[in-house]
């Protein structure tokens, strides 16, 4: 079992980062050549936290989706500093590789293939086309070992017509991205429970992450061990299942006005696994301060 954490790397500082970025009218008054500058940065600190990670024994992270700001605007060649940003992810997926990190993604909920707008399956099937594209630049596995993974977002008054769609988009993905998508269950009754996404992995054999916190929320009757059992079952033989674990900021703080889905700063236990050998993505507020005692 691993444990990992999120994106941000609170323990060395606000100036080694992952996530710079800008709005769209910097994007567009500073161009391309500002976006190299920031892609560069952000790159050469995803090599240090690696580097931090296994100073620490964290063998699980997540990357940020804002590595390469704009992403779907531009081709990676037209960056000016391409070729160093090039070796810095090859070195980065050596080390990962080496010191047996997994790296994963988690692109955004605008990433929508059940949407009945071509447009915005366009426009998710382009970012998601994009995390392959990192991943690839990285050396890293094409399997859901190095998970890209998304939800579904979107029922639209049909959950079943919702899904097909799901299907029907994912065949229009390249091999890059199919062979490391995942699916999550969400928080809401009114969306996609374990049980939903069973209907797309048995059309096109995805797996499914299962997170604990948005269980409690959305159970499709079944209890959280059945849950986990059944998300587990869509692994491929080989690969360790991934999931999600959070607690209730809520709870936590004892206050009703913060929302019960909303995660707390800090963990204060590890999920029960029953006896299911699982790696574990810890998604706390508090970000790696919130794992290094269960190390």
């Amino acid at each position: 079992m691993n444990i990992g954490y999120a994106c941000i790397n609170l323990s060395l500082g606000k100036k080694i980062t992952t996530n710079r970025t800008m709005v769209k009218r910097t994007f567009t008054a500073k161009g391309i050549d500002y976006v190299s500058d920031l892609v560069l940065q952000n790159v050469a600190d995803l090599e240090r936290i690696i580097d931090w990670n296994e100073e620490m024994g964290i063998k699980m992270y997540r990357m940020s989706s804002d590595m390469f700001p704009w992403a779907t605007e531009y081709e990676f060649e037209q960056l000016k500093d391409w070729n160093e940003i090039q070796k810095i992810l090859q070195r980065c997926g050596a080390k990962a590789t080496k010191y047996k990190q997994r790296l994963s993604f988690h692109p955004g909920p605008f990433n929508v293939l059940v949407s009945p707008k071509e447009n915005v399956v366009l426009n998710t099937i382009k970012d998601l086309e994009v995390h392959g594209r990192i991943m690839d630049a990285m050396n890293l596995s094409k399997t859901p070992y190095n998970k890209i993974n998304i939800h579904c977002n979107g029922v639209y008054g049909d959950k079943i017509a919702a899904m097909d769609r799901f299907c029907t988009n994912f065949d229009k993905l390249s091999n890059s991205v199919k062979t490391r998508l995942t699916i999550e269950n969400d928080d809401k009754a009114s969306m996609y429970s374990v049980k939903d996404l069973m209907y797309i992995h048995n059309r096109i054999k995805i797996p499914i992450v299962f997170d604990y916190h948005h269980h409690t929320f959305n159970t499709g009757d079944l209890i959280e061990q059945h849950a986990l059992d059944l998300a587990i079952t869509t692994w491929p033989k080989g690969i360790t299942p991934a999931v999600h674990y959070s607690e209730s900021k809520a709870l936590h703080e004892n206050n009703i006005k913060v929302k019960p889905q909303a995660h707390s700063d800090y963990i204060q236990k590890l999920p029960e696994t029953y006896n299911n050998d699982v790696d574990i993505m810890v998604e706390a507020k508090q970000k790696d301060l919130a794992i290094l005692k269960f190390i």
